[in-house]
């Protein structure tokens, strides 16, 4: 199995170059499944009901949202209803919607359990539990057996790492969001060992999880993470106010691509994908 986890969708231009690229994704690059962060796809904050049916129309299979995934009133009751999409796991329990979902893998493939876990450090915009302990509770509820995915949504490069550590041998993939840069460290984990594993836990540990600490973004490349580069250099170079709007230069696809030995469970290989896409080309000239 061969999953494609990708990074923030930014704004308008982040939703239409996954949907242009999801057949590349697909045919080219052999994805059974795509998945994506989409909080920041309305507008570069939150989501709307009419977005998530577009990007499921679309053929992303599953959605996750981070820190921004309440910016929209009218996303509750999709959120309350819809099983393709996440909100983090560490929430309380009156959040809407759900922190976990399953993604069938079809055929003889095994389902995938995937979870977002939002970081504490730095985080001012919704505040989580502690992330480990939530890890932690939802792990002893997944099957043995299963697929599973976590989404480490922090802004502290350390707290991503620790969380990768932590679920080393216990989860297929460990992707870190949030940051929208790219990070050069995707690979899967050595074995858990003594050295690597200082903290107990129950359950089986074994090889084979893939991680990366941010997954980048999906959106303008010509921006500052997403937004217009000319209005976010005027707000930090005069301390004057600035409308973070949404840049439309040059529209990537950021995330990795994960093999899944169907028979472990585990990650074999994990790459970094970046996809150009093509703004002559609709959805792009559709509107």
């Amino acid at each position: 199995m061969r999953i494609a986890y990708l990074g923030d969708l930014v704004g308008t231009p982040g939703r239409q170059a996954l949907t242009q690229q999801i057949p590349h994704l697909r045919e080219t690059h052999g994805a059974d499944l795509v998945i994506a962060n989409s909080e920041n796809v309305a507008n570069g904050s939150g989501i709307t009901p009419e977005q998530y049916k577009k990007l499921r129309a679309a053929g992303v299979d599953g959605l996750t949202l981070g820190d921004h995934a309440f910016r929209k009133q009218q996303i509750r009751a999709t959120l309350n209803e819809a099983d393709r999409m996440i909100r983090p796991i560490n929430l309380p329990p009156q959040a809407w919607g759900r922190g976990a979902m399953i993604l069938p893998g079809g055929g003889e493939r095994p389902d995938v359990y995937v979870a977002v876990v939002l970081g504490r450090l730095f985080m001012n915009t919704l505040q989580g539990s502690d992330p480990f302990v939530a890890l932690d509770r939802w792990l002893k509820t997944v099957p043995d057996d299963a697929v599973v995915l976590v989404e480490l949504h922090a802004e502290a490069t350390s707290e991503k790492c620790a969380l990768g550590w932590f679920l080393n041998g216990r989860v297929a993939a460990a992707v870190g969001s949030h940051t929208h840069v790219p990070t050069a460290d995707a690979r899967v984990l050595p074995a858990p060992g003594s050295e690597l594993s200082l903290y107990r836990h129950d359950g089986p540990t074994r090889p084979g999880t893939a991680y990366v600490t941010d997954l980048g973004m999906t959106g303008a490349r010509d921006s500052v993470l997403g937004r217009r580069v000319d209005r976010v250099v005027h707000h930090m170079s005069t301390g004057l106010p600035a409308a973070f709007d949404v840049a439309e230069g040059r529209p990537e696809v950021h995330g990795v691509l994960i093999d899944i030995d169907d028979a472990t469970r585990r990650a074999t290989a994990v790459e970094r994908v970046c996809l150009s896409a093509d703004a002559s080309r609709p959805p792009f000239t559709q509107g």
